[in-house]
């Protein structure tokens, strides 16, 4: 069986980022029925339907790498109780010309991943309105909140304990099985 190549999104472009940590450790963690690739969004150009027409190279690029990928994860931060300006900007990107989405009917996941207690709970909810509206039929269990990420990883960027390397662990097999099903209808 061949793996499903998942578009792995990150929410932040900090170079240290959490984020960037956790989908590495998704990576690592996942099944070989999924192979995970981070899509890069920080160099994406600024939405503007009036580029449409003759879209900057980047949004192609980009445009393209969604469109061949089987399923699509987003991990993401929160900021101002909503989701990374840089990351609603790929969605659009994905999304447009409109009718011509990128996003639409790949298997999705959400897990947002924060300093705070809350663990991005605005940003996941946020981000899952957008995916509805783009038809990316999104992974409801198990939810994936991720608090207090200061203290999640080790000096390498590994997952520093067993708790939530198990529960990682569960959300990307949980991942890979609603990519099984939901890829399997839309071949």
């Amino acid at each position: 069986m061949d793996s499903k190549r998942i578009a792995v999104l990150v929410g932040s472009l900090r170079k240290e980022s959490f984020n960037r940590k956790m989908a590495n450790a998704l990576a690592a963690l996942a099944p070989a029925s999924l192979k995970l690739e981070i899509v890069e969004i920080g160099g994406l150009p600024l939405y503007n339907q009036d580029l449409d027409d003759n879209p900057p190279a980047a949004w192609a690029e980009f445009r393209n790498r969604i469109a061949k990928a089987d399923g699509v994860l987003f991990v993401t931060p929160e900021y101002n109780r909503s989701i990374p300006g840089v990351l609603k900007n790929a969605l659009d990107v994905a999304s447009r010309p409109y009718g011509k989405s990128a996003w639409d009917g790949k298997p999705g996941a959400v897990m947002s991943v924060s300093p705070g207690a809350l663990g991005g709970f605005g940003a996941n909810h946020h981000l899952r309105q957008a995916l509805v509206f783009l038809n990316v039929p999104t992974l409801q269990q198990p939810e994936a909140y991720v608090g207090n990420a200061a203290g999640l990883f080790d000096e390498k960027g590994g997952l520093a304990n067993d708790a939530i390397r198990e529960f990682a662990t569960k959300f990307i097999h949980a991942y890979a099985d609603w990519v099984g099903r939901n890829a399997a209808g839309r071949a």
